[in-house]
């Protein structure tokens, strides 16, 4: 059965070529979840940092203390 051999030979391709795609929806999905949660921590170093600056600029902005002056005057 020439006919029969042929189908075979198609749902044996057609079976590889979708695990072949679930391989690579998976490795995909794991590169995703891996890229996600190193955005996640980078986005909260930006955020620290953020607040860092913030604390800076308003300690720039507030009047420098008075320094009593030296002992010998």
């Amino acid at each position: 059965m020439p006919g029969n051999e042929s189908l075979h030979e198609r749902i044996d391709r057609l079976e590889m070529h979708v695990a072949h795609q679930e391989r690579m929806i998976e490795d995909l999905h794991k590169a995703i979840t891996a890229q996600w949660h190193e955005i996640e921590g980078l986005a909260r170093k930006v955020g620290n940092l953020g607040n860092r600056m913030h604390a800076v600029e308003e300690r720039a902005d507030a009047p420098a203390p008075v320094e009593p002056p030296p002992p010998h005057y």
